[in-house]
């Protein structure tokens, strides 16, 4: 039986397991997916006792290990390379490959689920960080009219602008012309939504956080009372990239919408 795990830190409260588990089920796979705890500045030293001791065939990566990973591994695909981040490792002998299904699974979720798309839409990335960088490589080639990617420091999102050939601002000198909004800050764990005027909100149809929270999260209070129509966190975001991982490991695209359903349930405080 082929084993997996989620390694990050904290991870205990990781869906990853559960939502593997739902996906090998539907596919007829039988595997071994688990979470596990590496404390920060140990990944290396962690990951090689994991493998010499477990044997393990692949690993989802979540905070803060993302970057971590990057550098582990031996090969990277393009998408990974752009996004300067690996959520997916694939274990081969001593070739470690590394993929990022982060930004594919927010697109699937946005064009599938959400019934979006891309084409024509100004777009606003909050955040120039990893996950910010891998939704941007994913949404760049779909026809969006505007990409701009806005951070507290304005010299990251100039910077990041430049590399992937967007618009760049400040936090303060944002106002409006936005259709999507996506929040790719870490701004939520500390309990605040990002220092961005509400009118950043005024024409946008659709807001997404990228994290996942079974109650709405401070930028998500903000969109939903600044008047966006649709707000959405970041679980069908984590469904759809685990599903990207488990093709990745396993060659077999798992349905997505009955994963959503049952962990959705009634459980969100939107």
């Amino acid at each position: 039986m082929k084993k997996f795990y989620v390694i990050g830190h904290p991870v205990a409260h990781s869906l990853s397991p559960k939502i593997h588990a739902m996906f090998a089920e539907q596919c007829g796979e039988e595997i071994d997916y688990q979470s596990i705890d590496f404390e920060p500045g140990s990944f290396i030293e962690s990951l090689g006792r994991l493998r010499r001791e477990q044997n393990p065939y692949g690993a989802n990566i979540t905070l803060p290990f993302k970057k971590d990973a990057a550098d582990y591994c031996t090969e990277l695909t393009e998408r990974a390379r752009v996004a300067g981040a690996v959520n997916t490792m694939t274990f081969s002998g001593h070739q470690v490959f590394g993929d990022n299904t982060d930004g594919v699974g927010f697109v699937h979720d946005v064009c599938g689920r959400c019934g979006f798309d891309f084409v024509g839409k100004r777009v606003l990335v909050l955040g120039a960080g990893g996950a910010a960088r891998g939704v941007i490589a994913a949404v760049r080639p779909l026809g969006c009219a505007r990409i701009t990617v806005a951070n507290r420091t304005e010299s990251r999102a100039v910077s990041l602008a430049e590399e992937m050939g967007i618009y760049a601002a400040a936090f303060t000198d944002l106002r409006r012309g936005f259709d999507i909004v996506i929040n790719a800050t870490s701004a939520g764990l500390s309990g605040a939504a990002p220092a961005v005027p509400n009118t950043i909100f005024a024409e946008a149809q659709l807001a997404c956080e990228l994290t996942y929270s079974q109650f709405a999260t401070p930028f998500m209070r903000l969109a939903r009372d600044s008047g966006c129509p649709r707000v959405e966190d970041g679980l069908g975001m984590l469904i759809e990239q685990a599903a990207e991982s488990f093709k990745v490991w396993l060659g077999v695209a798992p349905d997505t919408a009955p994963v959503y359903k049952a962990l959705r349930g009634a459980a969100a405080d939107f």
